[in-house]
């Protein structure tokens, strides 16, 4: 097998120089269903906070369907991100420590127990529920901040070189099928319930809207997550630990070269004294809070963390509030005007169809570009289009409320979807598991991402505060008066354009080694 740089590890040439085959496949599948289960856990709860609205808030005098009050609802669908933001960076840091594949394993049973805990939540009184339900999502989301760093790390020192980016972008792009396969999970558990208890609207009888049994529901669609991540267990634990691992951190070259051998099927020479002459190099030898990591990769940290933060608080506002939006446009009718079954099935509805037409696309546009047009232009194109959409939906919003013009909006709210996949959303997952040194690899993406999810933090609960109406007598029940959907928005195109500014922080790893990337001296003459 040819390989190239004498001075490089054998092992590390053979996986950079390898020809895509099946092991590169297996491992997309494997990483990717965990990705599938996070994105699938974190978003579901969206599709069920209506319902749960109706199943515990609502009061007999009341004239329209109960509501979570403010601080129940910014803790249900805001307490996975927290446990996430917590998870990315202790598991970050794990995986760094003990290594990536016995860290992983440990993320995919948290993950496993959670989503059905949560689904079993229980309590006398609503308030009860709400505690368990948020209890468990909050260590739910633990697991699902591990399999951000070890993933992208996984999948980053797993694939060669010439189509790393496109790897690890298949990886993140399975979060849009988990997306898509919860509002499809919910459709057709709202249809099976809505066929099989029949009630009426909440105009025609409060009371009876709302079925019993649809307490069923909201249980069934959050235990559904569980599945998919305990099916790849098994394979999980299968995987040989990465050879960067092995070799770089662990300094156990015959065991990385054994592994990759039989990976690559391919004969490996474990060169140990290649190793020993790394482990005595004093450039490959600074920590991540040492003036030397901050001369070469402070300025690609806060590159990574800004352009992650800024992203998400656009992108996790949208998502978790689509549901709003829709109603606010009449793409959802008025709650009055369905039952608690039918809301969730309108809701789902809406989700699946922005998931099947922008979503999933935007997530494998990124994933045939990557590689061809690079990392920095895929970003900073994403961002230039979100900030264009976000603003041409605020400026002239009371345009797009009108009945005449929703289909319109409705494009012009999907193409900022797709933009965001086929954008940042995609590429700020992927740089960060390429430029940083191996022994701190796992720890900077999980930095990184962990800066995401405030950012996410910021969006989910800010924007529930933000885009209520400035007439006070208009808000949801509960909140204070907002600054309304449209200046939100226009606030959202702001932070999308100061995105594309950080954009410029970051340095493009297409068609480069790890080790050029992260410009780890990996040679033999140190």
């Amino acid at each position: 097998m040819a390989v190239g740089d004498n001075n490089n590890l054998q092992v590390l040439n053979a996986l950079d120089l390898a020809k895509t085959q099946l092991y590169h496949f297996t491992a997309i599948v494997i990483a990717g269903m965990g990705f599938f289960t996070d994105a699938y856990d974190l978003f579901s709860i969206s599709l069920v906070t209506k319902l749960l609205g109706r199943l515990y808030y609502t009061k007999p005098d009341l004239l329209k369907p109960g509501t979570l009050p403010p601080a129940v609802s910014a803790s249900v669908t805001g307490v996975a991100l927290v446990g996430t933001l917590a998870g990315q960076l202790f598991f970050g840091w794990l995986g760094d420590k003990m290594g990536r594949k016995k860290v992983y394993g440990m993320t995919l049973v948290l993950m496993v127990v959670c989503s059905v805990a949560s689904g079993l939540s229980l309590g006398s009184t609503p308030k009860g529920v709400m505690t368990t339900l948020c209890f468990f999502r909050f260590w739910l989301g633990f697991g699902i901040g591990g399999d951000y760093p070890l993933s992208a790390t996984i999948m980053s020192e797993y694939a060669n070189k010439k189509t790393r980016g496109a790897f690890i972008a298949a990886v993140f792009a399975m979060q849009g099928f988990g997306i898509l396969f919860s509002g499809i999970v919910a459709l057709i558990t709202a249809a099976g319930f809505d066929h099989a208890y029949r009630s009426p609207t909440f105009e025609e009888n409060a009371a009876l809207s709302t079925v019993p049994q649809s307490d069923y529901i909201w249980r069934i669609i959050l235990m559904f997550g569980s599945l998919p991540a305990a099916l790849t267990y098994y394979w999980r634990m299968k995987m040989p630990e990465t050879a960067r691992y092995t070799a770089l951190v662990a300094k156990d070259a015959k065991r990385a070269a054994q592994d990759m051998g039989k990976v690559l099927q391919v004969e490996i020479e474990s060169e140990e004294s290649k190793i020993e002459q790394i482990s005595r190099d004093e450039t490959n030898q600074f920590g991540l809070f040492s003036w030397e990591f901050v001369r070469r990769h402070g300025l690609h940290l806060f590159g990574t963390c800004s352009t992650w933060f800024l992203l998400d608080i656009a992108f996790y506002s949208q998502n978790l509030f689509q549901k709003d939006v829709f109603s606010a446009v009449g793409w959802i009718p008025k709650a009055p005007t369905m039952n608690a079954v039918q809301e969730v099935y309108k809701i789902a509805r809406a989700q699946t169809l922005i998931a099947l037409c922008s979503t999933v696309p935007g997530y494998w546009f990124t994933v045939a570009f990557i590689d061809i047009i690079g990392r920095f232009a895929i970003q900073l194109m994403g961002f230039f289009f979100m900030t264009v959409f976000m603003f041409a939906i605020a400026i002239p919003y009371h345009h797009w409320t009108l009945e005449a013009n929703r289909i319109g909006f409705i494009v012009m709210y999907s193409l900022t979807f797709f933009f965001a996949n086929f954008g940042p959303n995609a590429t700020t997952f992927v740089v960060p598991a390429e430029i940083f040194p191996a022994r701190l690899r796992s720890t900077c993406h999980g930095i990184s991402a962990a800066a995401g999810k405030a950012g996410a933090i910021v969006g989910a609960y800010g924007f529930l505060y933000a885009a209520q109406s400035k007439d006070p007598k208009k808000t949801d029940a509960g909140y204070p008066a907002g600054i309304g959907i449209k200046n939100s928005l226009i606030v959202l195109g702001c932070i999308n354009a100061l995105g594309m500014l950080c954009t410029f922080c970051v340095p493009e790893p297409k068609g480069k080694s790890l080790e050029e990337a992260s410009q780890e001296t990996i040679t033999g003459e140190a």
